[in-house]
Order: C-alpha cells, then structure tokens, then sequence
C-alpha cells in the first residue's frame, strides 16, 4: 500500500508542479507582454508627438515663407507702380516738349564754338534779345532736328527709368 500511495502521490505531485509551471510561465508572459505593451505604446506616443512636433514645424515655417512672399509681392508692386508712374510722367513731359517745339512755341539752340560765318548752313542764328543764356554765340535748330534730337533723348529717359525699375526689383528680391 505504501507503494501505491506513491504511485499516486509521485503524478499528482508532477502534475501540480508542472501545472504551477504552466500557470507561472503563462503569467510571466501576460507581465511579459503587458510590458512590452506599454513600452511600444509609449513609442508610439513619443513618435506621435515628434511627427506632430515636426509638422507643426513645417506648417510655421511654410507660413512665415509665405508672409515673406506676400511681403516681397507687395515691395514689388509699389515698385512697379512708382516706376511706371515715373516712366508716364516722363512720357507726358516728353510729348508735351515735342508740341511746343512742333508748335514753335519753344526752340532749341546750341551754343557755337566759333562765330557763325555768312553761310549758315542750314542753322538760323537765335535773336540776341529774348536769350535767356549769356555767354557766346547761339543758333537755333531746325524743328525737325529737335524733335529728333528729343526723340533720342526721349529713348534714353525711358531707358533709364527701365534700369532703375530693373535695379530695384533685383535689390528687393536679394534682400
């Protein structure tokens, strides 16, 4: 009877051992897991927060280049304007130039380096009492050759205002 009372109590003994094994090991890996759980949910709270750092970032700094953007829009078009109102008001001061020399109310002349001789040449000598220039000799141009003469310079003005416009647009845009 002794033997048969370890014949029982020897399997019943392994049995709850190795169903305390089974129960433990199965415990410490639900801790196991559980742990590790929390460890990747903290990971992933963590990367959450640094994509959401990060793209908050980005969306500043994509705003802040766009108000520079507005910014330098708006520099440009005050630029534009006052450059083209200087070219039309250069423009309206030419035009009305060229109407007082086609209409004789206003002449050219230049200043003659040497005493014209008896041949003109085509240049007709400026009246001495309504000159307002003092000094040497003078000879009025011909209309035709002022207008020219206005035409040219008239080219240039623009030419200049365009360079100026073009030197503006290049600083804003560098600064």
């Amino acid at each position: 009877m002794k033997s048969l009372g370890l014949r029982v109590v020897l399997p019943i003994t392994l049995l709850a051992l190795l169903l305390g094994l089974a129960l433990g090991g199965l415990a410490a890996w639900k801790w196991q897991a559980n742990s590790y759980d929390k460890q990747l949910a903290k990971q992933y709270e963590d990367f959450q927060r640094e994509r959401n750092q990060a793209s908050v970032a980005v969306l500043d700094w994509q705003e802040d280049e766009q108000e520079k953007r507005r910014a330098l829009e708006d520099r440009l078009q005050v630029n534009d304007e006052t450059h083209y109102k200087e070219l039309l008001d250069a423009q309206q001061l030419q035009d009305r130039l060229r109407d007082r020399l086609a209409t004789a109310d206003l002449r050219l002349s230049v200043l003659l380096a040497a005493p014209a001789s008896s041949g003109s040449g085509g240049v007709r000598e400026a009246s001495g009492s309504s000159s307002v220039v003092h000094g040497g000799t003078r000879a009025e141009l011909d209309p035709a050759h002022a207008q020219r003469i206005v035409a040219i310079t008239s080219d240039g003005d623009d030419g200049l205002i365009a360079l100026q416009a073009c030197q503006a647009y290049v600083r804003e845009i560098v600064h």
